[in-house]
């Protein structure tokens, strides 16, 4: 098991501009720096592949899905666009040595509404066969693509992994799976450590974050069950805190991020790293 942290906790966008995150992550005593690409311009993923060696840190790719990235879209630009921008996560990871690109990329983040039987079986069609296309691309280069559970207030697609076990099994590739993340599933799962059984070797990525995003510890999960339950399904990837900063408005105002969850952005990860590493 290694212990990563996402830039989200500092930065926004990340890009060649903000490479010296790398070092940092590594000297809190992170195994893995998990960028979140907003904007796959931003950075150049053999200059960050380059600094990551150097360091001495794994670069794994997460997707962020706005409206115009939306694989089960009406829109037929909308599912283009997202197929293209997962192309090029996966050609990303591919020369950074992401075992994974990682994100909710069936659908729109935000995107939230009643629909009917009829849209949704649309949408689940689009999804279903956008991502099996998706995963032969994947296939070809060596990458996994993990699915990630959001809660209720950020997607109606897929809150569940029971959910999400429907869909991976209409999809029927073996490399796709889930990210499963631990705030979301403090809303969504009836038990965290059953459903993180349930998910079994189909868990590709995991998310440990506290129940309102914060200091993981710092919470009222159980995390000694989480911890049984990773166990017992031999997980042995990575797990990544993931949180975000009030000082970048625009992704505070996405996640519905009003207050600091610690004292500082370092003190949430570090101290978040320490009791992950004891008690997982």
């Amino acid at each position: 098991m290694k212990f990563g942290v996402s830039s989200y906790i500092w930065v926004s966008p990340f890009s060649n501009d903000t490479i010296d995150q790398l070092k940092h992550a590594k000297d809190l005593g992170f195994d893995i720096y998990e960028i979140g690409v907003e904007d796959p311009a931003s950075f150049d993923p053999v200059f960050v592949k380059h600094e990551a060696d150097r360091v001495g840190i794994q670069v794994n790719i997460c997707g962020a899905f706005g409206t115009e990235r939306d694989i089960s879209s009406d829109n037929p630009d909308y599912r283009d666009n997202g197929m293209a921008y997962i192309r090029t996560l996966i050609d990303m990871a591919s020369i950074l040595g992401s075992p994974y690109v990682a994100g909710p990329m069936y659908a729109a983040t935000g995107r939230a509404r009643l629909a009917s039987t009829e849209e949704r079986k649309r949408q689940w069609a689009y999804a279903a066969g956008n991502l099996r296309e998706l995963a032969g691309y994947a296939a070809s280069k060596g990458i996994r693509l993990a699915l990630e559970t959001l809660n209720r207030f950020e997607t109606d697609f897929l809150n569940t992994v029971q959910q999400g076990i429907r869909l991976l099994d209409e999809i029927g590739c073996d490399n796709v799976g889930f990210l499963l993340d631990t705030f979301h599933m403090n809303i969504e799962e009836k038990n965290l450590g059953q459903a993180i059984r349930m998910a079994g070797d189909r868990l590709f990525d995991f998310h440990a974050c506290s129940n309102d995003r914060g200091t993981p510890g710092e919470d009222h999960l159980d995390w000694k069950e989480i911890s049984q339950a990773l166990k017992e399904i031999d997980y042995d990837g990575a797990v990544v805190i993931e949180s975000f900063t009030t000082d970048i408005k625009e992704i505070a105002k996405a996640v519905s991020l009003w207050r600091p969850l610690a004292a500082s952005q370092d003190a949430l990860a570090s101290e978040g790293l320490q009791f992950l590493r004891k008690n997982l």
